[in-house]
Formats: C-alpha cells, sequence, structure tokens
C-alpha cells in the first residue's frame, strides 16, 4: 500500500459498501451487512443461475428453465434479489452509487468463474438511450467495465444496441415481457461485427423472467456469436 493511500485511509477509514460500519479494505461488507446478503450457493440452475434446494450437481434446471426455451448456454448470478441484494441494484442504478460497481464485479467474477468460456467476450446489455439520458449512465456498461479490470477480459461495449424503448415491466407478467422484447435488440450496425466468432458473456444488473437476456442473445446470434452466455450481478427470487 502507498503512502498517498495510507495518509487516505487514515483520515477517511474504509467503510461498508451498504452502511456507514468501518472495514478492513475499502468496497468490503461489514458483518452484518454480509450476513443480509443473499450470495447464491454452489446448488443452483445452469441456465440461469437461480438457487436450488439440495446437492450441487452439474446441469441443474430451474422449473422455469425447464418450461422455457433459453437461447443462451449457461447462466449465472452472484446474488439473490432480495434483502441488501435488492438494496445495492436499486442504489446502483436509481442513486449514482457506481462506488458499488467494484465489489459488484468482485461478486459476479467469482460467481462467474465457471461460467467463462474461452476467450470470452464481455458485452452489456444495452438500455435505450432515452434511459441512459434520464439516468445519465447505462449501469450494464459500468458493470462489465468494472468486470474487465477484474478479470481481463475483453468487452464490448456498444456492440448491442437497444432500438426501441421498453415498458416498464414491474407488473407485467412473463408472456407480455418477452412480446415487448421481441426484436428490441440489434446487433449495431457499426459495432456489432465484433461479435462474430466469439464466446459471448452478455453482462446485466438483473435477470428477471429471462425476457431482456434472450433479445440480447438472439441479437448476438444473429451478429454471428460462436456462444453465448449470461451473467448477472442479481437474480430475482421466484416467491410460491
Amino acid at each position: 500500500m502507498g503512502l498517498w493511500q495510507s495518509t487516505f485511509d487514515a483520515i477517511y477509514p474504509p467503510t461498508c459498501a451498504m452502511c456507514d460500519a468501518e472495514t478492513e479494505t475499502t468496497g468490503a461488507l461489514c458483518g452484518p451487512c454480509w450476513r443480509e446478503t443473499p450470495f447464491i450457493g454452489a446448488c443452483l440452475c445452469d441456465l440461469c443461475g437461480t438457487a436450488l434446494d439440495g446437492e450441487a450437481a452439474e446441469d441443474l434446471r430451474c422449473d422455469d428453465c425447464l418450461t422455457i426455451a433459453r437461447p443462451w448456454t449457461k447462466g449465472r448470478a452472484a446474488l439473490a434479489y432480495d434483502g441488501r441484494a435488492r438494496d445495492m441494484v436499486l442504489r446502483l442504478k436509481h442513486s449514482d452509487r457506481l462506488d458499488l460497481a467494484p465489489p459488484a464485479a468482485r461478486w459476479m467474477a467469482k460467481a462467474g468463474a465457471a461460467l467463462w468460456p474461452d476467450d470470452p467476450l464481455l458485452v452489456p446489455v444495452p438500455s435505450h438511450w432515452t434511459r441512459r439520458i434520464k439516468r445519465r449512465f447505462d449501469q450494464a456498461a459500468i458493470l462489465t467495465r468494472a468486470l474487465r479490470r477484474v478479470t481481463g477480459h475483453d468487452i464490448a461495449l456498444r456492440a448491442l444496441v437497444r432500438v426501441r424503448a421498453t415498458k416498464p415491466h414491474k407488473h407485467v407478467d412473463r408472456r407480455a415481457r418477452f412480446a415487448d422484447l421481441d426484436g428490441a435488440i440489434r446487433p449495431c450496425l457499426r459495432h456489432g461485427k465484433v461479435l462474430k466468432d466469439r464466446n459471448v458473456v452478455l453482462i446485466d444488473d438483473v435477470m428477471t423472467s429471462g425476457a431482456t437476456f434472450a433479445a440480447a442473445t438472439e441479437a448476438a446470434w444473429q451478429a454471428g456469436a460462436r456462444d453465448v452466455r449470461v451473467l448477472a450481478l442479481a437474480r430475482v427470487v421466484k416467491t410460491p
């Protein structure tokens, strides 16, 4: 650790990414926040990353992935979208908490350890330009940049484009989500060629139904990708 960093930490001690409690390193979680953050364990669906009951095994499928055709080949998520994880995603997306991207990327990299294909190309799921103007940034692109710093993998921030704004999906059923996103994402005419013959890993903050990832995956296949996998910071928990 350099002198400047030591001096800075002495004046401004590292604090928890989610609260003001002091921690040993910047961007870490304190004990209570760690316990309240639902990390996804080893027993999970191989296609969407949702946590499953039982013991870990290869090629497990959740109920949704047994009934919904997924166009990608593998999927992972670092967190279940609940508790502290939900707070983190909302702060990153709506409260300009870009300082949360580095720890989020570390957790995503760990979750994706069994996901990375040979020579992966990380591609953010694109948001529409109107939404980027409203938020002033694209959280998927922010996470993708942070993942590059952690993993060293190549990234292509502008390979895909969302050609039309879609409706908010908070109170929309699964069928309507997929219908609304059909054809909404396409390869960028200028930058999409970089996807040809590459092993693509799509990056986003949250997976809910999988409709957005599906639209982005179809666009990557259209651009000639060799393989497409998906990685989210959080996976929405299916309630009984």
